[in-house]
């Protein structure tokens, strides 16, 4: 069953908060594998919103036929009121993007890739040159502009794609899984950017990713599952849906031990990978009761607030796996 969901924008409000991107219905299906089933959102200006899913969940295939490299099967999306499907030139020439993969040639320098960039969007002569060091100010690489890519860090070489894909001014920037094979102070620096975009030049930016903390620092968030949205809102809106604390609790026989609790205590106790999950109000206070009510039962207990997956889990009923998470429970 397809998921709509709406934004919740103020009544009678302003150009502030009319929607850059508008997403209605959208269909698109791998043969008999249903890629995307009748997903619904907004972008504002100004504004990060992450899609967020595991792998198979529909994010790149949004991101595809947002960039205009792929036509949906049904529905349809706007960026700054064109469609993507039926007008990609025009959408071209208001969105900017990165894809995962690496796309800068090496064997040019810094200024070399943007010279070339800027020319497919028409910019030439002094208006060229003032661009290309413009970016290169932007992205922290004014002082290696005439040297090779090649010798640049992962992260270098991301600042690299980022400037390329905002040379023409794009009122929207695309970001498919910007951190990937980057380390921790070179995603922390990404992010830094991306953030001051938004603030500075009210750039409206979509980033897919698998990773929980990304979504974090996001303003909005869709989280995706088998092609549908099944939560949508600020990460803190998300979480509080929990209504409290998340305690795992680890024992031989998970299954008996959940229907008990759920007996005796007349509370929600579900078996997830073998353990019991609870969520409690005030849990640390919850626990004494649990352990004297099933004393010898409980091998171990954790508590902790609740995230993103949480939020996952309760819509779902199972976790959010990673690539390399599945690869070791195979």
């Amino acid at each position: 069953m397809a998921t709509t969901l709406q934004n919740t924008v103020p009544k009678d409000a302003g150009p502030q908060y009319a929607p850059v991107i508008q997403i209605e219905g959208l269909r698109h299906s791998y043969g008999s594998r249903t890629a995307l089933n009748g997903v619904s959102f907004d972008v504002r200006p100004g504004e990060i919103f992450a899609l967020l899913g595991p792998n198979g969940s529909g994010k790149t295939t949004l991101f595809r036929i947002l960039s205009t490299l792929m036509l949906p099967v049904g529905g349809r999306s706007l960026i700054g009121g064109f469609d993507p499907a039926r007008q990609p030139d025009e959408v071209r020439r208001r969105i900017g993007v990165v894809f995962q993969a690496q796309n800068v040639d090496i064997k040019l320098t810094a200024a070399e890739n943007l010279w070339h960039q800027g020319h497919l969007y028409g910019l030439h002569g002094a208006m060229l040159r003032e661009r290309i060091n413009e970016m290169l100010q932007r992205v922290g690489l004014a002082d290696r502009a005439k040297e090779k890519v090649e010798t640049f860090s992962g992260g270098m070489k991301r600042r690299v794609e980022l400037a390329k894909g905002l040379m023409h001014r794009p009122s929207v920037l695309l970001l498919d899984e910007p951190t990937t094979g980057l380390d921790p102070g070179a995603r922390r620096d990404l992010w830094q950017y991306l953030q001051d975009l938004r603030n500075q030049e009210r750039v409206s930016i979509i980033v897919t990713t698998h990773l929980m903390e990304e979504a974090e620092r996001c303003d909005r968030l869709a989280i995706l599952n088998s092609g549908e949205i099944v939560a949508m809102g600020s990460p803190s809106e998300l979480r509080s849906e929990i209504g409290g604390d998340v305690i795992i609790l680890e024992t031989a026989q998970p299954e008996s031990l959940a229907l008990r609790i759920e007996q005796k205590l007349r509370i929600t106790a579900s078996v997830l990978d073998n353990t019991v999950r609870i969520e409690r109000k005030d849990g640390h206070r919850f626990v004494t009761e649990l352990v004297e009510s099933f004393p010898g039962d409980i091998e171990s207990i954790s508590i902790s607030k609740p995230t993103l997956e949480d939020v996952f889990i309760r819509r779902t009923g199972h976790r959010f796996w990673t690539e390399e998470q599945q690869e070791e429970q195979k």
